[in-house]
């Protein structure tokens, strides 16, 4: 039996500035041989965790500790696991099961995955939800092909980063688009072509690019607003996923869709198990493992104690686009 530090929201509030998470001490226990119990270094704050505490997410209980994703030691577990630095994410922790945002965590013991050497514990729990993300979407859709084109829509957001990120690693041609001008902020193994969408019709210059064929995957992370610019610059056969919305119809050609005989896959990883989560972050290891995907930095503005909680609630839905983690045992 461990005795853990955990943030507990008992109840949904109305708006960020109202989250004022607890902080108590709860006993934990593993309840099977399988189990273990993971002293938690680091443990990313996700924008899913700051919007379940407003009540976005229909399905989070309370009262619960929140957090998907983490970074440890195991303490106790199948010998083979005692001592070594793991990471993980989850659909299910800190939504339906009491969560990472604590000092301690009892997960089964598949749900973890051995730390590449060559990243830090607080870059491993960054890497989680976004990555888990794009590479599902590409799992789901087919993964990208040396000379196939990928377009990213909303390019420097985090699951956007994470996509080109895969995708240049896979060897596709990546091209990315942003709201205005700006470069990528991420990490690509090759190079990223940009279009501001606030200069340029995204579609046309998608064809431009492409010698008119389109774009062989889009992944679209914004949703709606993208649909149409997302939708027009598919080559034939094209899959485009998606992974957001903001609640706002959009107008399906079926004509379209079937003439251009594509290929929509839609993902949610909150349906995805931490056992399940652990299968796609093991896809993504070797990356890491040999530097051709990095993890997010870590700035130390944005490292937060637990007593800390509610600013960095606020800050993972306001402008930072900063990967903010909790040190609990720091």
């Amino acid at each position: 039996m461990t005795t853990a530090t955990c943030l507990r929201l008992n109840a949904k509030v109305e708006q960020i500035e109202n989250v004022a998470p607890a902080i108590e001490r709860r006993s934990l226990a593993r309840t099977n041989a399988t189990d273990v119990l993971v002293e938690i270094k680091a443990a990313a704050v996700n924008p899913s965790d700051a919007k379940a505490a407003i009540g976005m997410m229909p399905y989070a209980i309370f009262p619960r500790t929140p957090g998907r994703d983490f970074a440890g030691v195991v303490l106790e577990g199948p010998d083979a696991l005692i001592g070594k630095d793991v990471f993980g994410s989850s659909g299910d922790l800190g939504i339906r099961r009491d969560g990472t945002h604590a000092t301690h965590l009892v997960v089964e013991a598949d749900a973890v995955v051995e730390k590449p050497a060559s990243i830090s514990l607080a870059e491993a729990a960054g890497i989680g939800v976004p990555f888990v993300t794009a590479q599902e979407g590409f799992r789901r859709a087919g993964m990208p092909n040396a000379g196939e084109t990928v377009l990213i829509l909303g390019l420097n957001g985090k699951v956007g980063q994470a996509a080109a990120q895969i995708a240049s690693w896979q060897g596709a041609r990546v091209i990315g688009v942003v709201r205005k001008d700006e470069p990528y902020v991420g990490h690509a193994h090759g190079e990223v072509t940009v279009i501001d969408s606030s200069r340029s019709d995204v579609a046309a210059t998608v064809r431009e690019l492409t010698g008119g064929k389109g774009a062989d995957i889009v992944y679209n992370t914004v949703g709606e607003p993208y649909y149409d610019a997302g939708t027009k610059s598919l080559a034939l056969l094209g899959r485009q996923i998606f992974i957001a919305s903001v609640k706002q119809p959009v107008a399906f050609d079926i004509f379209a869709f079937y003439r251009g005989r594509h290929t929509y896959v839609g993902i949610d990883t909150l349906a995805l198990s931490s056992i399940a989560s652990a299968e796609v972050l093991r896809d993504l290891v070797p990356g890491f493992a040999s530097g051709a995907l990095k993890p997010f930095p870590i700035e130390p503005n944005a490292i937060y104690p637990l007593a800390r909680a509610a600013e960095a609630y606020a800050a993972v839905l306001g402008s930072s686009r900063d990967r903010v983690v909790f040190q609990p045992n720091g």
